[in-house]
């Protein structure tokens, strides 16, 4: 006999909401700190978790669904393929430090583009819960750059803002090209 799960997987009670793309202006004005604790902030935590499942995504900022409050969720990997799972309210990127690694950057509101963006390799966020209780976070490698990616979208940035030069160019260019595009 297998033992039961005592809580629900994340996501499996929301709904799939339509993903911002860029070039969509909620992508690139800083959100809302969440003052408003309750049923209606679960509920955009768990259509989060299903829409950044249903896309194949490891992070998912509030902005990225249309919603401009300073929330994100996450389940990815880090470096040694330990994964972390969960979600941060009124997130603040309180460290990022250690040695800084370009590596290839993607994103949900950019579908199919990618580009090697610098970030640290370690990162630290605290915030709270949906229940209102403090939370600390802390990554390196793979999961350092989520947390950082994430907050980024909160303060209304893309990964495309962190490239220069050629690389940028290059991937603003697909981006116009791309069939989702808004910006032809």
């Amino acid at each position: 006999m297998t033992a039961m799960r005592n809580r629900p997987i994340p996501g499996s009670s929301g709904i799939v909401r339509t993903m911002s793309l860029l070039g969509d202006p909620v992508l690139h004005a800083a959100c809302e700190p969440v003052t408003e604790f309750g049923p209606p902030l679960a509920r955009l935590v768990e259509d989060m978790f299903a829409t950044m499942y249903e896309a194949r995504g490891v992070g998912l900022a509030a902005n990225q669904i249309g919603v401009s409050s300073r929330v994100f969720v996450y389940d990815c990997p880090d470096d040694e393929d330990v994964r972390h799972l969960g979600h941060v309210v009124n997130p603040v990127l309180v460290a990022a430090d250690g040695v800084t690694v370009r590596g290839s950057e993607g994103c949900l509101s950019l579908p199919g583009l990618e580009a090697g963006t610098p970030r640290f390799d370690h990162a630290v966020v605290e915030g709270v819960t949906v229940t209102g209780e403090p939370v600390r976070i802390d990554g390196t490698g793979f999961f350092a750059r989520c947390l950082q990616h994430e907050c980024d979208h909160l303060d209304g940035r893309v990964y495309t803002d962190r490239l220069t030069g050629l690389r940028r160019a290059r991937v603003l260019r697909a981006a116009r090209r791309a069939p989702w595009s808004r910006t032809d």
